[in-house]
């Protein structure tokens, strides 16, 4: 197999890896900060004393 200075000795693609990092550095990614974007604190905390009720009744 010829060597191919874009992928690693398991044939991951390095290209892609680093743009998948450079992504996730900038929000772009699939995962972590568009779950906080979209959580409603408020909403969350009356949902948690709601529960807590619910338990001690």
């Amino acid at each position: 197999m010829a060597k191919n200075p874009n992928k690693t000795a398991s044939g991951t693609n390095v290209q892609h890896v680093k743009q998948q990092n450079s992504q996730a550095k900038s929000g772009q990614g699939q995962y972590g900060t568009e779950f906080a974007s979209e959580t409603n604190a408020q909403e969350v905390k009356k949902q948690n004393q709601q529960s807590q009720a619910n338990k001690k009744s």
